[in-house]
């Protein structure tokens, strides 16, 4: 699905080959180097439109409870979170995301830590991991490790530091999103659409490993007694254009002298709504750009 087109390819090179632009004063850009998502990259947009259609879909579904946002890089997702949240951390190990994140976006209940998934111990209603459990070496341990901070979900003990952003939150965990407390939610590319066809993996350096739907599944269940499978597809006018694709048109806008100019206006103009999750039981995972497992204790 995801393997032609112009639209689907991205730079993986271990050099920045981008920038973010537009960056509020006293904000340092980011560079684009493939090991994660950017916005305010034009050439990036489909990729983060991708990763944020399942942070809105995650969002409504963590109102009113404490969350983690571990591997949170830029901090877009953090800050999706934190709109709905009570609060949110998000947490990661890279300085300059780091620094980024915590100076571009501010709210009363959200803050950052620079720190190492398997090490940050604070504990939380929910933990959201996206498209970073291919990057582990040992992703066994850091699932039971997710499954600790959020098996302890009747604590006092809460995400913020303090202050204004923690006020109420046993009560807006209870009037919001209580059905959802003590989950994990993870995802992770399907390696039958991410990688050139036929090819074992993708050539993305910073995998470890590719998975399967099955595969996750199962890695999931090592874990957690409760494991709920999604697949993230395209939707409206991404599925026209993958229909297009499918009909031949990679080989036809080449011809026209019309790649650049349709792409140029095609891709910045991708929303997450262009991406729809579907559940395991109403899609054919093994043809999903991505998954997502919803996890319980």
């Amino acid at each position: 699905m995801a393997r032609g087109g112009t639209i689907y390819s991205r730079a993986v090179s271990v050099k920045p080959v981008y920038a973010q632009g537009n960056q509020p004063d006293g904000v340092p850009p980011l560079e684009l180097t493939g090991e994660r998502t950017l916005p305010d990259v034009p050439a990036e947009n489909y990729w983060f439109r991708r990763h944020l259609a399942v942070y809105e879909w995650i969002a409504v579904r963590v109102r009113g409870l404490r969350v983690i946002d571990m591997a949170c890089g830029e901090g877009y997702g953090s800050d999706v979170l934190a709109r709905v949240a009570a609060e949110v951390v998000g947490v990661d190990a890279n300085p300059q995301a780091h620094e980024h994140a915590r100076l571009r976006y501010r709210r009363p209940n959200l803050r950052f830590e620079r720190d190492l998934v398997e090490t940050f111990s604070t504990s939380a209603d929910a933990v959201v991991f996206l498209q970073t459990i291919e990057h582990l070496q040992d992703p066994v341990a850091v699932l039971e490790h997710f499954r600790s901070l959020v098996g302890a979900t009747g604590s006092t003990q809460t995400v913020g530091s303090g202050g204004a952003g923690n006020a109420g939150t046993a009560g807006m965990a209870s009037a919001g999103g209580a059905g959802t407390a003590g989950t994990v939610f993870v995802s992770t590319p399907n390696v039958l659409t991410l990688a050139p066809a036929g090819a074992p993996r993708s050539d993305n350096p910073w995998h470890v490993h590719e998975y399967r739907a099955g595969e996750f599944e199962e890695l999931c269940r090592t874990t957690f007694s409760s494991v709920r499978m999604y697949g993230l597809f395209h939707a409206r006018k991404l599925r026209v254009h993958e229909l297009a694709l499918r009909a031949g048109w990679d080989s036809v806008h080449p011809r026209l002298r019309l790649t650049k100019p349709f792409y140029d206006r095609f891709t910045p103009a991708i929303s997450a709504s262009d991406f729809a999750l579907r559940p395991s039981a109403e899609a054919d995972l093994d043809r999903a750009l991505d998954f997502v497992a919803v996890c319980r204790p």
